[in-house]
């Protein structure tokens, strides 16, 4: 899988973005274009400390998904989503996008940090697991939209 912090993935997703278009239509699930790009903010601010979200350790999710976060194999059409992850008010598409492009620039630029903080809900990660579940999770979203 790639990872975030690699430049070639990093510039691929920015390359997405720009394709990204507000009249977007979803291949599959419920979320807006807008929706999703609010809901991808939600793990890149867990990744850069800016919020928990609430979410705690959970053994039997640990069990279940955390190797699925990072691992080569593409996420499913439809995969639950966290409560915390859930988005069903109204976005605007343009702000945030602009926001969601500002939290992936900023997450890059911690690409040669070492020591990174556990997460909330999946404890220990190494910088490679941080920057491949973060890439995983916007190509998911992406392919979701066609792009």
């Amino acid at each position: 899988m790639k990872s975030i912090f690699e430049t070639e993935a990093y510039n691929e997703i920015k390359t997405r973005f720009e394709n990204l278009s507000e009249n977007a239509q979803p291949n599959w699930g419920k979320m807006t274009v807008a929706q999703m790009a609010n809901h991808c903010q939600v793990p890149l601010n867990v990744a850069l400390q800016k919020e928990d979200y609430g979410l705690k350790p959970n053994w039997l999710i640990n069990l279940l998904f955390k190797k699925s976060m990072y691992s080569d194999k593409l996420w499913k059409q439809n995969m639950p989503t966290a409560k915390a992850f859930k988005i069903t008010e109204d976005k605007d598409f343009n702000l945030e996008k602009l926001v969601l492009v500002s939290l992936v620039d900023e997450l890059h630029q911690q690409k040669e940090k070492e020591n990174w903080h556990n997460h909330p809900a999946f404890g220990k990660l190494t910088q490679e697991q941080w920057g491949k579940m973060q890439y995983k999770h916007l190509d998911h979203h992406f392919r979701q939209f066609g792009v």
